[in-house]
């Protein structure tokens, strides 16, 4: 278990486009290592020559003896391409996948896509590698943007538990009975996973808007307008960020909870104060 003991945590962390990004990515990476983790898993960019990037990180970390969980997404992936990932992070080492569905590029980039949907690039994974890989996938406690019912959000999730997935990641929140009333839901449709929660420092109040309205996830009304009102104070912005968000994960231990996912945006401070909080 990690140095607080009384729970473990992850991070995440993405691929960065230029080498002043990567000098920083390594300082977070040594900082956080402090924290002795899990893992970091490393996110997986939505065209080809960032998603090689990202293979150029989990490189890095693995080479720095940290385990590393690379992102698998449909988006640019083929039959082949995907065989030739899974022997590569074999031959790393790597003992674990996080398998999602993807974003589409954001510009005109011509992409292929042979897999559709997450459970589909599971069972071919687990059609290439059998059990070799813990396959962790993306959950939703206040549901899929593009999910037509509540109901139908929760038959999805659990396809890909019957594909092959062994545990699951939450989209951040910011709301505590989202989550629980998540596993209340699934418990109902019979799934036994370990589902962790994501959690999401606040650092910049337009890009967790962003970030926000983009993944479904509910922004408290009272947390929405005392964050925008210190929208043009970054400092003192993220100084209430790490007080909410450090309650939030003490709530949610109290619950119960023994492990924490966290989308660190490449930065360290502000989870290593959250972590710190919560010692």
């Amino acid at each position: 278990m990690s140095v607080c003991q009384k729970f473990n945590f992850s991070f995440e962390v993405f691929p960065p486009k230029t080498k002043k990004g990567l000098e920083d990515l390594n300082q977070t990476r040594q900082e956080l290592c402090q924290l002795k983790p899990k893992y970091f898993s490393v996110t997986f960019g939505a065209g080809g020559s960032l998603q090689q990037k990202s293979l150029e990180v989990v490189r890095q970390f693995v080479a720095h003896g940290i385990a590393a969980t690379p992102h698998i997404s449909c988006v640019n992936m083929t039959q082949q391409r995907l065989q030739a990932l899974l022997c590569e992070y074999k031959q790393l080492g790597v003992k674990q996948l996080l398998v999602i569905q993807g974003d589409l590029p954001s510009d005109d980039t011509q992409i292929k896509i042979e897999f559709n949907y997450a459970t589909e690039l599971i069972a071919a994974i687990r059609k290439m590698t059998d059990n070799y890989f813990h396959i962790i996938v993306a959950a939703y406690p206040e549901f899929h943007p593009r999910a037509t019912s509540p109901a139908m959000d929760i038959e999805n999730f659990k396809r890909k538990i019957e594909a092959g997935a062994n545990s699951a990641i939450t989209q951040f929140f910011f709301n505590s009975d989202a989550y629980f009333r998540f596993i209340e839901a699934c418990d109902k449709f019979s799934i036994r996973i370990p589902i962790i929660p994501g959690i999401t420092p606040i650092m910049n109040y337009q890009k967790l808007v962003q970030f926000s309205t983009a993944c479904g996830a509910e922004i408290p009304l009272w947390l929405h307008k005392h964050l925008k009102s210190y929208s043009d104070d970054p400092i003192s912005l993220q100084e209430i960020g790490i007080e909410f968000v450090s309650k939030l994960c003490h709530g949610l231990l109290q619950n119960g909870v023994k492990e924490f996912h966290f989308y660190t945006l490449n930065r360290a401070e502000p989870t290593y104060r959250i972590i710190q909080n919560l010692i």
